[in-house]
């Protein structure tokens, strides 16, 4: 197990979360805690009290907390890796709680808990000595975080739908291969970052496992407590591009996000530009707006050396190619990916069969009732269009044996569903009959007034004296 402990000045908290580590039921030998200087004025110090294994590790590049956990993630010698901040206080079982799982399986990613508390007056060797954290915090006045409140409301994450939403920091231990293959925290995202992290560990395919057992204190409240308002207004920003499953934060119309909600892919090889065209205007014109299109052929294959001729055997491909190729909207790739990760949805279906305008919102709105892992829409010609999320894909590439048929795992773990097309392809309105009235029957002997029998009444009345 690495700690790896981000720190910019606070030492006399860090002395107190050193001193806590140090006291740790886990064995001394399986962890070593790795403080990442930010750049602190002056530099952090490494206390007396401290686990046996503790080095510092300065910031060469860069700056932030993201950056910071980065760097000692990149540094540490463990096989999991402890993300904890510098003014947290442990129990003693904290460490041993969250690391006791991953003995379980290699794709877990544990929680622990944490309540804010006023900082009271104690030293590093009345913390070290102390058998519980009631000893020393008064924790009936202490602070709950969200995250137990919403533990306990989904049975201990089994019944959330977005469990990352509470591995939010500042203390989660996970896999360090997990941890690089997700490309570890953002150091672009300045507010919100563990939860921009959490949202690309839960697209790849992890379990998130909350201990109870794992308690701490967070020395003083965070921002938002002081000023929610702000606070909440920092971090949207950042959160509506990157967490396309925060549907609350993309309200806009007509917006570009940095992460779509679904990714279209169309398998392009051997299909003419003008069926291309019409697929490529259906997915982009649907209700459903938040959508990149990404064409498959064999685009590698064109030479760019020369201008093509009007006989050349890749003509359809060429005029594909140079239609699409600055739309940002749309990729031109040669392979799918395994999965369409951060974007959490992707659909594939015959490029023939254009989407209909509420295919995918129809799609969505389906899976997303029971959080089934694939959508099968059996098509009248034999043939199938899916929609897929992205979580169930990262958890079946997790799982899979070599050979292992990706649906036969998906159907276990999520659940992979057939349904027929008339739902999510109606059919056109049919106009409504139009019913044209019988012309009014005149009396034989009735008057018909014509225009100019109107007008010349109309004069007569005019020039009658009064």
């Amino acid at each position: 197990m690495s700690v790896v402990i981000p720190a910019h000045g606070g030492q006399d908290k860090l002395d107190l979360t050193l001193a806590a580590l140090a006291a740790q039921t886990y064995p001394d030998h399986l962890m070593e805690v790795l403080v990442v200087d930010d750049g602190s004025r002056p530099p952090i110090r490494l206390p007396e009290i401290r686990p046996v294994n503790t080095r510092l590790v300065p910031v060469r590049d860069g700056w932030g907390i993201s950056n910071a956990v980065n760097t000692g993630a990149k540094a540490a010698d463990g096989e999991i890796i402890q993300r904890l901040d510098a003014d947290m206080v442990a129990c003693r079982e904290h460490i041993e709680a969250l690391a006791r799982w991953h003995h379980v399986t290699d794709y877990l990613v544990t929680i622990g808990m944490k309540k804010f508390v006023d900082a009271p007056p104690v030293t590093a060797e009345q913390v070290y000595r102390a058998e519980h954290l009631g000893e020393l915090f008064d924790l009936e006045a202490a602070v709950s975080s969200s995250t137990e409140a919403t533990i306990a409301k989904t049975d201990g994450l089994r019944k959330s739908r977005n469990p990352y939403h509470v591995c939010t920091g500042p203390t989660f231990a996970l896999p360090r291969e997990v941890f690089h293959a997700v490309g570890g925290l953002d150091p672009n995202v300045a507010r919100g970052e563990d939860t921009e992290f959490s949202y690309r560990l839960a697209m790849y395919g992890v379990v998130f496992v909350p201990d109870l057992a794992a308690q701490a204190v967070h020395l003083g409240l965070p921002a938002q407590h002081r000023d929610r308002e702000r606070a909440v207004r920092a971090v949207e920003p950042y959160l509506a591009h990157r967490i396309p499953l925060r549907r609350d934060l993309r309200k806009d119309r007509g917006r570009r996000w940095l992460v779509p909600y679904v990714e279209v892919v169309l398998d392009v090889t051997d299909t003419s530009e003008s069926v291309v065209r019409q697929a490529v205007a259906a997915a982009l014109d649907g209700k459903l707006q938040d959508v990149v299109v990404t064409l498959v052929g064999p685009w590698s294959l064109l030479d760019s050396s020369r201008r093509f001729g009007l006989s050349d055997p890749c003509f359809e491909l060429r005029l594909m190619r140079d239609l699409f190729a600055h739309d940002e909207r749309i990729r031109l790739i040669d392979e799918a990916a395994p999965t369409p990760a951060p974007t959490p949805f992707r659909y594939r279906g015959p490029v023939d069969v254009p989407l209909h305008r509420a295919t995918l919102e129809r799609m969505i709105e389906s899976v997303q009732k029971d959080l089934a892992g694939v959508l099968v829409v059996d098509l009248p010609d034999g043939r199938t269009a899916r929609l897929e999320r992205t979580s169930a894909l990262g958890r079946a590439a997790l799982l899979a044996d070599a050979g292992d048929d990706l649906d036969d795992v998906i159907d276990a773990t999520h659940g992979v569903r057939h349904e027929p097309p008339d739902r999510f392809w109606p059919a056109p309105a049919q106009p409504e009959p139009v019913t044209i009235p019988a012309p009014a029957v005149v009396p034989a002997d009735a008057s018909v007034e014509t225009p100019e029998k109107t007008l010349l009444r109309r004069l007569k009345s005019a020039l009658r004296p009064n």
